[in-house]
C-alpha cells in the first residue's frame, strides 16, 4: 500500500498526453474518450490523496508529483478547450497565471531555510471540483449557459483560492519574522 498513491499519481501524469490525442482524434466520440481520460485522472487524484492520508503514506515524491500532475492535466485540458473555441483565452490565462504563481512561490518557499510548504485548502479543493464539473459540462454540452456559468464559478473559486494562498504565505512569513 505504501507506493499505491505514487503509482496512481504517475498514471495520472501518463494520462496527460493522452487527453489531447483523444480530444483531437478524428474518431467518433473523440471528446467522450478524452472526457473518460479526464475523469479517470480526476478519480485517481481523489483516490491517491485519500489513500495517502488514510494509510499515512505521504511521501516527498507524492508531495511534488501530485500537484504537478493536477496542474498538467488541468492546463492541458484548458488548452484543448481553448483551441477548440469552447472556452475563451482569458479563462486559460487566469488559470495559467495562478498556477505559475503557485509553482514559482512554492519553489521559492521550499528552498528557503524554513522549507515552507503551502498546504492545499478547502478553496483550492473546491475550485478543483468545480473546475472538473465545468470541464465535464463544457465537453458534454459546450456553449450552454450552465456550462459557462459553472466555468465562471470555477474561475472565481480559483481567484479566491489564490488569495487564500497569498494570505497564508504572508501570515506565515509575518509569524516567522515575529518569532525570530
Amino acid at each position: 500500500m505504501k507506493y499505491v498513491p505514487n503509482i496512481l499519481t504517475i498514471i495520472r501524469i501518463f494520462l496527460v498526453p493522452l487527453f489531447p490525442i483523444a480530444f483531437f482524434s478524428s474518431t467518433d466520440n473523440a471528446h467522450i474518450y478524452a472526457l473518460i481520460i479526464f475523469l479517470t485522472a480526476s478519480f485517481t487524484d481523489f483516490l491517491d490523496g485519500y489513500l495517502a492520508r488514510k494509510y499515512e503514506v505521504v511521501s516527498v515524491v507524492g508531495i511534488v508529483l501530485d500537484p504537478l500532475a493536477d496542474k498538467l492535466m488541468l492546463l492541458t485540458t484548458l488548452v484543448c478547450l481553448n483551441v477548440s473555441h469552447y472556452i475563451p483565452l482569458w479563462v486559460l490565462l487566469i488559470v495559467l497565471v495562478k498556477e505559475t504563481c503557485l509553482v514559482i512561490s512554492g519553489i521559492f518557499l521550499y528552498f528557503r531555510k524554513e522549507k515552507t510548504v503551502i498546504p492545499s485548502n478547502k478553496f483550492g479543493k473546491l475550485a478543483t471540483v468545480v473546475f472538473s464539473a465545468a470541464i465535464f459540462l463544457i465537453i458534454v454540452i459546450p456553449h450552454y449557459f450552465i456550462s459557462i456559468l459553472v466555468m465562471f464559478i470555477a474561475i472565481i473559486l480559483e481567484l479566491i483560492a489564490l488569495s487564500s494562498y497569498i494570505g497564508y504565505y504572508f501570515k506565515n512569513i509575518k509569524s516567522k519574522a515575529i518569532t525570530h
